[in-house]
């Protein structure tokens, strides 16, 4: 147990859904037994009047019930309870109990029993005062100076104080300015009473003044002048505290120390007798109650103080001596004297809890018990010190970032999409072109296995798709309850969106407070976006898909379409995109392909994708375990670079428009300037049309802003697209190379690595930082260049390129690896051993990007689908008659040739280059044979094979220098490789 806690000596549950506040707690020998030990009387708004004596011997063996003298239900609500001498004709202690409209004094008598069922108290009504108003609180004291006996002052609702000497009521006196009670106390060093009013400020009233002031029967007779006799009252002092003030107390314990203790709602006073303040403590904690209490050191005053953070404080003047933690918060407390231990604090909370508690701690009498000593087991040792260094092994050799999820989860969501079309559909846009726009019911069931509080639900879809509510507050679940929505996905803009999935996302609390988010996926149908349509005959891309088993027929597959198709035999079917778009899937009657045809390459996806799973899906209904598809066509790189231009020239565009507005903006604060300089000149001039400049200069700002916000919408279609093309050549190539689910999701992770674009970070300079990092890692020809990029600090910052050009020939590469068997995988990187002469390149700025070069040093050259892309621009005329060639013609052999790296050498250089390169290759041999030294016979040999190979590549680039001539082909070819050839095989015949 901690040493800050509240030791509990003794506590009680009062009840069941009874309320208590500060003044239903008091103590004292309420049953004037002599002995001097004090009683805890308690009082609740529900009337019930309680009365207890704890101590030690019955805490064991009865618990409360022996504890508790007298329980009483009286018929009025309790507001506060206190034990004084109260009856005129006795020196007996009597209790005053307050309610809303009647104020009782009882005696409380003990009998003492002659059986074992103890002792028996009564409670007897000595008199009582009926009020004519409503009570708020009440203190009591010898006021006027009176002895042996206390006297009784309520303050009701309206700010009238009514006094009362024991049976008989004396006078009444409204405050003056009264708005709402405060706190009421009586300092009988002064004969004074103390309250704060509506204006936050202390006052003090003495009884003497109210004696003599107005007898006032009504609340507005106090702010008139009296007719007779008596005096208007006015409070003898004020201090103005700032704040409303929740308890007064005035300790009378030491006459030393006279003091005026007022807790606020953020700061602690302590005043004098004539308001002037000694010492003021501001709280760092919400308050709730205090009781000061008497101080072994003379001047100054100890006080408990209570708060809302469960805290017990104690402190001495303004200084923190100890703190103790309540199982609840306080809203009363008194120290007593019982029947066994002084010093008791006792406190009890707004919903019934009484505790007896003090602070500190128990002393402990436990002893440590002697070890027997004995010999250690080295070799037992031994054991379990290799079995825990085998458990720290297996531990960190695991992977797993995130912890592993419970066997039992307290949440599971389910999915269901409806099967049928919602009639009417609930779509925001009921046509697009004459089309009707339909949307779908998705019902999501939610089922707890624990109790869980403020569960939020949401639902993401891909744009441009859209549902009905997109947030869901799910009410408190206990244990096993279920709860069900339901929305609608329909589609908001006339293009189409890149997946039809949609994830629901719940985040929520566990029982043990620790926040969770369980996530789950649903499908859209593919009918939500087309509709069933006529085939169409001549297309611009065509997609054909190969399979091992007999054609299919295609109504049976996609049988929520074949209703309405006019084709019979279900060799065709076509799709009719809202978008405007038409895709057209043909199935061979003789072979085994299937042929997916439409005017736009983008919109393929959605049916090729469904394409494929329908097959998987039906294939594996039938049991056939041996199904294979595939893609044996050209990858269409020039389809799918259309897109990527048009996203890039549109991201393009928005930064023109930015510099545009940038630029536009500057000039038009600029003249707002110097006109307001023109209109603030005293001797007026004229404004030589700067008027007519800025009306010209905002409608240029009107109009760039609307236009980059149209481009921002263009911008956002594009990348839509784009992911769809993207998603599509990803598939092609995961059929093509037949790739694995992990490497297709390696693929996919490249060419995809952002799901929407910013201004800061686009796909263009992303997707060609992860392509580039595959090329030099794990598709990579030589294990050398994989280390190297391994140990190479961090590249250049991303950033908008200059263009495509090397991004697409990046991805052609890419293609190309694939397409020669390169393996797709992260886990080739940690095999790669990295040479010592390489580490010590990996500090910073020790290490230059590296060419992308193969393994016996030739640069590799992209396929004949890219050589479009990186040759120089030709003449217009040259160019529309090669790209209508390129498109229409099928592969050649010199294509297949240009595909193995022959196309880099047929391609001719310029005179001015050649010989700049022939001139560095004689300085290289010339200082290569000044140097040349005696070696090994295997280095002569390596240098007889690397001159005899070179000199016959040189030979070949001249004849075909001369074919390329004499053809007069006007291409203009790209810059050749030959001058890396020969930097690269130089320094190696030199080492030969």
């Amino acid at each position: 147990m901690s040493l800050f806690k509240a030791r509990d000596w003794w506590s009680a549950a009062l009840g069941e859904g009874e309320e208590f506040d500060q003044g239903c707690l008091c103590v004292g020998d309420v049953d004037n037994s002599g002995t001097g030990h004090d009683k805890i009387v308690v009082g609740s708004y529900m009337g019930m009047l309680r009365i207890f004596s704890p101590n030690a011997n019955k805490l064991s063996d009865g618990g409360t019930a022996d504890a508790q003298l007298l329980e009483v239900q009286l018929q009025n609500a309790i507001i506060q309870v206190e034990v004084g001498k109260f009856v005129s004709c006795s020196d007996l202690l009597h209790l005053a109990v307050l309610h809303p409209r009647k104020l009782s004094v009882y005696s409380v008598t003990g009998t003492s029993g002659n059986v074992e069922h103890g002792d028996q108290y009564q409670l007897k009504l000595v008199y009582e005062h009926n009020l004519q108003r409503t009570a708020f609180n009440m203190t009591y004291g010898m006021f006027g100076g009176v002895t042996g006996h206390h006297s009784l002052c309520i303050q009701s609702m309206d700010g009238m104080l009514m006094f009362f000497e024991q049976d008989s009521y004396s006078f009444g006196r409204f405050l003056p300015g009264f708005l709402l009670p405060g706190p009421l106390a009586y300092n009988p060093r002064t004969d004074s009473f103390l309250t704060v009013s509506s204006a936050r400020q202390l006052e003090g009233y003495k009884y003497e003044t109210l004696a003599i002031a107005t007898d006032a029967e009504s609340r507005q007779d106090s702010n008139l002048l009296p007719k007779t006799g008596g005096k208007r009252l006015t409070p003898d002092w004020t201090f103005v505290l700032g704040e409303q003030a929740l308890d007064i107390s005035v300790p009378s314990f030491s006459h030393s120390s006279s003091s005026i203790m007022v807790l606020g709602e953020r700061n602690l006073f302590c005043l004098r007798d004539n308001a002037q303040i000694r010492f003021m403590k501001k709280l760092e904690f919400n308050p709730s109650c205090f009781l000061p209490y008497i101080s072994v050191k003379d001047g100054t005053i100890n006080l408990l103080l209570g708060n809302h953070n469960n805290m017990l404080l104690v402190y001495q003047d303004i200084t923190l001596k100890w703190a103790a933690q309540l199982p609840y918060v306080p809203v009363a407390v008194r120290v007593a004297n019982l029947l066994e231990l002084k010093g008791v604090v006792v406190s009890l909370s707004s919903d019934g809890h009484l505790l007896c508690s003090y602070m500190g701690t128990d002393p402990s009498f436990f002893s440590t018990p002697k070890v027997d000593a004995r010999e250690a087991d080295y070799e037992q040792i031994d054991a379990e010190m290799k079995k825990l260094q085998r458990f720290i092994r297996e531990a960190t050799r695991t992977q797993d970032i995130l912890p592993k999820s419970d066997a039992v989860d307290d949440l599971s969501v389910k999915a269901t999409v409806s099967s049928c079309l919602d009639t009417p559909s609930q779509a925001l846009i009921q046509d697009i072109d004459g089309l009707p726009v339909p949307s779908v019911t998705v019902q999501v069931k939610v089922k707890t296995n624990s109790v869980l509080q403020s569960a939020k639900l949401s639902i993401c879809v891909q744009p441009p798709l859209a549902v009905t509510q997109d947030q869901f507050v799910l009410e408190p679940m206990g244990v096993g309850s279920t709860k069900e929505v339901a929305f609608s996905a329909f589609l908001n803009a006339q293009y189409l969106p890149a997946d039809l999935t949609g994830d629901i996302v719940v985040s929520y609390s566990s029982p043990t407070g620790v926040p969770r988010v369980l996530q789950s996926r649903f499908s859209l149908p593919l009918a939500l976006v087309c509709l069933p349509s006529s085939p169409a005959k001549n297309t611009t891309f065509k997609i054909t898909v190969d399979t091992n088993q007999p054609p299919v027929d295609l109504s049976a597959i996609f049988r929520e379409f074949s209703t309405k198709t006019e084709d019979k035999d279900g060799n065709s079917l076509a799709f009719q995109f809202l978008s405007g778009a038409k895709v057209t899937v043909l199935a061979s009657k003789t072979s085994q392909r299937y042929r997916i045809q439409s005017d736009s390459f983008e919109d393929m996806w959605l049916v090729v994708k469904e394409l494929v799973q329908r097959f998987d899906q039906h294939f594996s209904k039938l049991g056939t375990k041996d199904f294979k598809k595939s893609f044996s066509g050209p990858m269409p790189l020039q389809e799918y670079f259309l897109s990527v231009d048009n996203h890039f020239q549109l991201r393009v565009s928005a930064q023109q428009y930015q510099d545009l507005l940038s630029e536009r903006a500057v000039q038009f604060r600029a003249i707002q300037r110097r006109l307001l300089t023109r209109f603030k000149d005293k001797t007026p001039a004229p404004l030589q049309n700067l008027d007519k400049l800025l009306d010209a200069t905002y409608n240029q700002v009107i109009a760039l802003a609307e236009a980059a916000e149209e481009n921002r919408a263009l911008l956002e279609q594009a990348f839509v697209r784009l992911r769809s093309a993207t998603h599509l050549l990803v598939l092609l190539l995961s059929l093509w190379q037949g790739l694995t689910p992990d490497q297709t999701a390696i693929l996919e992770a490249t060419l995809l690595p952002l799901l929407q674009d910013t201004p800061q970070l686009g796909w263009e300079e992303s997707c060609d930082a992860a392509v580039s990092h595959l090329l030099r890692s794990c598709l990579s020809r030589s294990p050398k260049d994989q280390a190297t990029s391994l140990a190479q600090a961090g590249g250049p910052v991303l950033g908008l390129p200059q263009d495509t050009t090397r991004l697409k020939k990046h991805i052609a590469l890419l293609c190309d690896r694939i397409g020669k068997g390169g393996r797709l995988t992260l886990a080739s990187e940690a095999n790669v051993q990295i040479p010592a002469h390489i580490q010590n390149l990996a500090a910073p700025g020790g290490v230059e990007p590296i060419a992308e070069v193969s393994g016996d040093g030739e640069e590799l050259e992209p396929p004949q689908e890219m050589t479009k892309f990186i040759k120089k621009k030709p003449s217009k005329k040259v160019k529309k008659e090669k790209e209508k060639k390129e498109v229409s013609r099928e592969p050649s052999e010199a294509d297949v040739k240009e595909e193995a790296g022959v196309a880099g050498a047929e391609e001719t250089l310029k005179e001015a280059k050649r010989e700049k390169k022939e001139s560095s290759k004689d300085k290289k041999e010339s200082k290569k044979d000044a140097s040349k030294e005696p070696k090994e016979p295997k280095d002569d040999t390596k240098k007889k094979e690397s001159s005899s190979s070179k000199e016959k590549k040189e030979k070949k680039e001249k004849d075909k220098d001369k074919e390329g001539k004499e053809s007069g082909d006007k291409k203009v070819s790209r810059k050749s490789s030959l001058k890396v050839k020969e930097k690269k095989k130089d320094p190696e015949a030199g080492e030969g």
